[in-house]
């Protein structure tokens, strides 16, 4: 499903080069549950940016079904990024002031969903959560659980082939990692979405079927 090969991320420093990544090979398949696990400054939130399309590596192929990243156009680099790729990050990123069904609901106004179909989608996630009751709360009201589950339904709700998520349970205590990490592998189990996480915890790492290890920018499988 996605491939990387000799990927390669730097910045200039003086007249040198600073590499973040270094001639990454990696395939992910359709399905699988990656954990990308490192020390802080090995460059894994800069692989998941290269792969959720949030940044441009330097050099190296990155092909999403065959098909190869950095020779699509804008529109379609977008079609991608929106329609195929959900995210969940550590500090939640919910929109203040906005309720929960109006955060879950973002991605699909960028989609052009109808409005009949927004509804319809909106009230499937929050009844799946079990979070019909929180749906006209705004997000300094709920929980960073209750926050972090919004941000999970805001990724599954346009339907993804991916979540990328960045240290999910980084601001959880472990009671409420432990549901996010099972309604991950209930993701991944059940709607066969492929999940790729960034995590410091073992415990974690345990939830999915493959952990790769990356330290000063290179892989260790």
């Amino acid at each position: 499903m996605i491939q990387l090969q000799k990927i390669s991320r730097h910045y200039p420093v003086g007249f040198g080069k600073n590499y973040i990544l270094k001639d990454i090979d990696l395939t992910i398949n359709e399905g699988e549950f990656v954990s990308i696990m490192g020390p802080s400054g090995s460059g894994k939130s800069t692989l998941l940016h290269i792969l959720g399309l949030l940044e441009e590596p330097s050099e190296g192929q990155y092909l999403f079904e065959g098909e190869r990243v950095d020779k699509m156009n804008e529109k379609k680099r977008t079609q991608l990024h929106r329609g195929s790729i959900g995210f969940v990050f550590q500090a939640y990123h919910l929109i203040d002031e906005l309720t929960v069904y109006e955060n879950i609901e973002t991605p699909l106004l960028y989609k052009n969903i109808p409005a009949s179909e927004r509804k319809s989608r909106v009230a499937d996630v929050l009844d799946r959560f079990n979070m019909v009751a929180k749906k006209d709360l705004f997000p300094n009201q709920l929980s960073g659980g209750q926050q972090q589950l919004v941000g999970i339904a805001r990724a599954i709700v346009g339907e993804p082939r991916v979540i990328l998520a960045d240290e999910p349970t980084g601001n959880l205590h472990s009671d409420q990692a432990k549901v996010i990490m099972q309604l991950f592998k209930h993701l991944n189990e059940q709607d066969k979405i492929t999940i790729i996480q960034v995590t410091h915890s073992d415990l974690n790492a345990t939830y999915g079927n493959r952990v790769i290890q990356i330290r000063d920018g290179h892989i260790h499988e």
